[in-house]
């Protein structure tokens, strides 16, 4: 028996201590990292409040938990008798704890008790510490200055003390839970609860112990009702969201009401220690929860007979507060509205005048350039292009939008045969430079002209690239060792390879035997103590994709779904914008994400080359990130820090405007009668692409606001009414300088129609011409893809842009063939963007004749004209050749001449006369 004892006991030391190993293994790891990002500091303020939560917790748990265990031990008595049934004829009376006791020479309820409490308090000490963040934002929180007008209290105590109280609330009950459940469960044993017996047996001091843990449980429902009066401000029935009518008349007294009575019940029931019966605990049952269903049984009838019958006048304050409430959460009461008539003309005039926009109409869309870097920019096949970034850079002094994509690698795509521990982990380590192209412009061949391509990089336009190496980038996590003895992959040349070694101080050291072993069992592979390869100076990177690195940094940020790639001072940097947010503001509409307050406020810029991650305060107005500030002195930036150059970089996030509008298109009603009635509700227009009807998705564009003197970077998006496709608004965020933030609605005139991008676009199938010509290509062995469709607002006129793409059916290189375009009730195709908006506006006042393109598929050469004319000649003068052949190299003249036009009528008109002529009988010799 000993023997076994032993046995078992080493087995749990064993356990225990791998447990215990991998525990520090993980926070040794992290303090490293921590440590050579510069934020050990994090860390260390992070640990110590996790550690602080959970032993304060696990103390109050243990102590409710075991106190409360000894107690009913000692109240306890072993006399009572259990019924165990062996047959269905026999019944044999065996005492509990004289059958206990032959297992063993005593019981140690005493020990059990407390082993007992010490595991399950650990269950609710560690959900607490999950929640550090909510301790660190109570005892932190800064005040907003604004107060809820329904409870008088700042907004900053919904934002930061009431997920607090909520919290204590829930960890109150359940330590209530866990004590009762284990004070039963000794009772039970012990023979004081036999529910063998009819009616169930419970000795007195059961019922002593049990009314008093009653009457803790409802001074627990006392601090439940106090907190629900705070929560009448975060709930929602439809009409308002928030504090409502019923609210104000019902339960916002009501609940105080519950409260007195719970605290009477904690009484009454405390009162039973002495008596021990059941009348007292079903009567301090029925003073607190009788009035609770009776208020809301009263719910609906105040509801049906005071509130519906004239709502919009009842819940109008209530509405109003909701309205302002939710608009300065999303920060949507700043929306600079302004009327879009929609009156202007356009003219080459204007479209001159409005230059760097029409120069900077995007014809590339992110997923056929996608296809086209893939095929001809990943250069070998362990490279990857994971996303196409949208940007602006100053070239030849002009504001210029561009494409770009950070050629990374991925150690996955290597042929199997080369998937070794050395080659995954210290020789394939980095991604090599980026690619870029102008938004507006291709080549001969309708491919993209690249402004940097090729490896080594190659620039075009200036853009110098010295330091193209990506440790850190998007892709899944791969720990490399650089520094080591073998010399790292840096980039194919021709048929060889170009190796290199690390030329920084980034990364965790590794060399020493403490240090491999800490890494080599924190990754489970033993190649990292007994590899050779690792040096006195080597050094680990770990955590290398962004978002990872950035939540481990600071798991309180929310993350942009899109950190973008910057070239700045010759080498490669992430931007990812990141957001404060909360589901406490009150009285503000929640989203489907769930949350009801959300700033942009802080913007991460991550070095690729070396994992440095700065964090920069763009809103330093914000309560939350100012509450964050305070958590952790010198993790945070001002904005002003920031490189000059980067900052030209910083744009409006996508999904911040994403969530604005999505809430703008209910809450631009700020009229309460309009709002209840739903009479403006907006919603995102739709548009087909690439033969998939999809929402449309916000872009970047550079263009001259209305009212504006100068060309600037916004982020856009129309907005159409709910469930119908008409334009009826277009929002615009500002992205440069001193207005970055500043947010637009252009509001249409509603006695006008404003087409949509899906009607533009159904018009564009309904052109004969087009719609004919797309056919022909369809038939072709070609797939045609039509592109986003975009609406570039010029003076007070809308003009609509859409590229059209061709595509082998067999192939993966989308090309940019044509451009389509409309405006007012013209809508024409053209080569190019040039020549589709000479076409567009050809015949008006002013307007120079088509010129002919310098490039593209549509130019046709003069030598096949000539030959053309000199065959009709030569067949006029023959004399011998049939009158209908005589006329078909007319027709084919004349066909080229509409192709270089772009006059594509008449270029079909030709073509059919010339089928027809080849086709007549006697065309033949």
């Amino acid at each position: 028996m000993r023997t076994r004892v032993l046995l078992i006991a080493a087995a749990a030391i064993v356990v225990a201590a791998l447990i215990g190993l991998s525990v520090a293994d993980g926070l040794l790891i992290d303090l490293l990292w921590f440590t050579s990002l510069g934020y050990r500091q994090v860390f260390t303020i992070t640990l110590l409040a996790q550690v602080a939560i959970f032993l304060s917790v696990w103390l109050v748990a243990f102590a409710a938990i075991a106190v409360s265990g000894l107690v009913a031990i000692r109240l306890s008595h072993d006399r009572e008798r259990l019924h165990v049934v062996r047959r269905s004829d026999q019944v044999t009376e065996v005492n509990l704890p004289e059958l206990i006791r032959s297992l063993g020479d005593r019981v140690p309820w005493k020990l059990i008790v407390v082993g007992l409490a010490a595991l399950l308090a650990v269950f609710a000490a560690q959900g607490e510490a999950a929640s550090w963040d909510v301790y660190l934002k109570a005892f932190n929180g800064v005040p907003f200055g604004l107060k809820e007008p329904a409870f008088g209290r700042d907004i900053g105590f919904y934002i930061f003390q009431l997920p607090f109280w909520q919290e204590l609330r829930d960890l109150f009950l359940m330590i209530l839970v866990l004590t009762a459940a284990v004070t039963a469960a000794i009772y039970w044993a012990r023979g004081e609860i036999d529910f063998r017996v009819s009616p169930p047996h419970i000795g007195r001091a059961c019922a002593a112990h049990g009314s008093l843990l009653l009457g803790v449980f409802f001074l627990q429902r006392a601090v439940s009702y106090w907190l629900a009066r705070f929560e009448l401000t975060l709930h929602s029935n439809g009409v308002v969201f928030g504090f409502r009518y019923v609210d104000q008349v019902l339960w916002k007294p009501g609940l105080w009401v519950l409260v007195a009575l719970a605290v009477a019940a904690a009484a009454i029931s405390a009162a039973n220690v002495r008596e021990r019966g059941l009348r007292l605990p079903v009567a301090a049952a029925v003073v607190v929860f009788a009035p609770s269903i009776i208020m809301s049984l009263l719910q609906p009838v105040i509801e049906r007979l005071w509130v519906k019958p004239d709502e919009l006048r009842v819940e109008e304050p209530y509405l109003r507060r909701n309205i302002e409430s939710t608009r300065r959460a999303y920060q949507l009461d700043g929306v600079d509205v302004k009327p879009f008539t929609g009156n202007g003309r356009l003219t080459p005039v204007t479209l001159e005048q409005d230059s760097p926009t029409i120069r900077n109409i995007r014809l590339w869309d992110p997923r056929p350039l996608m296809a086209t870097y893939q095929q001809l920019q990943e250069i070998r096949l362990y490279y990857a292009f994971q996303d196409i970034d949208i940007d602006r850079y100053w070239l030849d002094n002009n504001e210029t939008e561009v494409m770009l994509a950070a050629r990374e690698l991925n150690v996955d795509l290597l042929p199997q045969n080369a998937q070794t521990w050395v080659n995954r982990h210290l020789k394939f380590t980095h991604g090599f430079g980026l690619v870029m192209n102008p938004v507006n412009a291709k080549d001969q061949e309708g491919l993209p002209v690249l402004y940097i391509k090729d490896i080594p990089p190659k620039s075009s336009v200036g853009i110098d690239v010295a330091r193209p190496g990506i440790y850190y980038g998007t892709l899944p996590d791969n720990y490399v060792v650089v520094k080591a003895q073998t010399p790292e992959f840096d980039y194919p040349q021709g048929n060889d390879n170009v190796f290199d070694y690390y030329k920084s101080d980034a990364g965790v050291p590794v060399s020493g035997l403490w240090r491999r072993l800490l890494f080599s069992y924190y990754y489970r592979d033993v190649n990292l103590l007994v590899t050779e390869n690792i040096l006195p100076g080597s050094r680990i990177m770990f955590r290398r994709n962004i978002s990872d690195r950035v939540a481990r940094l600071a798991p309180f940020l929310n993350q942009d779904h899109d950190p973008y790639l910057v070239v700045h001072d010759g080498g490669l940097y992430w931007m990812m914008d990141t957001y404060t947010v909360s589901d406490h503001y009150p009285n503000s509409q929640r989203n489907t994400l769930g949350i009801n307050y959300i700033r942009n406020s802080v913007k991460v810029v991550l070095n690729a080359y070396t994992g440095e991650t700065d964090f920069y305060v763009a809103k330093p107005e914000d309560p939350l990130i100012r509450t964050w500030q305070r958590i952790y002195p010198g993790m945070f930036k001002p904005l002003s820090e920031m490189p000059a150059d980067l900052r030209l970089h910083i744009r409006y996030p996508e999904d911040f405007f994403l969530i604005q509008a999505e809430t703008y298109a209910t809450y631009h009603m700020v009229d309460p009668a309009v709002f209840y009635n739903r009479e403006d509700l907006w919603a995102f227009p739709k548009e087909n692409y690439s033969d998939e009807t999809t929402l449309m998705q916000p872009y970047y564009v550079i263009m001259r606001l209305p009212g504006e003197q100068n060309a600037e970077y916004i982020l856009m998006l129309p907005m159409v009414p709910q469930g119908r496709d008409n334009m009826i608004a277009w929002m615009a965020a500002r992205c440069d300088g001193n207005d970055y933030g500043h947010l637009f609605e252009f509001a249409f005139s509603k006695d006008k129609l404003f087409y949509g991008p899906y009607q533009i676009q159904a018009r564009i199938n309904q052109n004969p011409e087009i719609s004919q010509q797309l056919s022909l290509w369809n038939q072709m062995g070609s797939k045609v893809i039509l592109g986003n469709l975009l609406v570039i607002p010029v003076e007070d006129s809308l003009l609509y842009v859409e590229p059209l793409y061709i595509r082998a059916s067999n192939g993966q290189l989308p090309e940019l063939k044509r451009v389509l375009a409309s405006y007012s009730d013209r809508t024409v195709m053209g080569d190019n963007l040039e020549l589709t908006l000479a076409a567009l506006f050809q015949g008006q006042q002013g307007v120079a004749p088509p010129t002919v393109a310098k490039t593209g598929p549509t130019s046709v050469p003069e030598n096949q004209i000539a030959a053309a004319q000199a065959a009709e000649t030569n067949a006029n003068h023959a004399g011998k050749t049939p009158a209908a052949l005589t006329s078909a190299p007319g027709h084919y003249i004349r066909a080229l001449q509409a192709l270089r036009a772009g006059d594509w009528t008449e270029f079909g008109a030709e073509m059919q006369k010339l089928g027809a002529a080849l086709g007549q009988p006697g065309a033949k010799r």
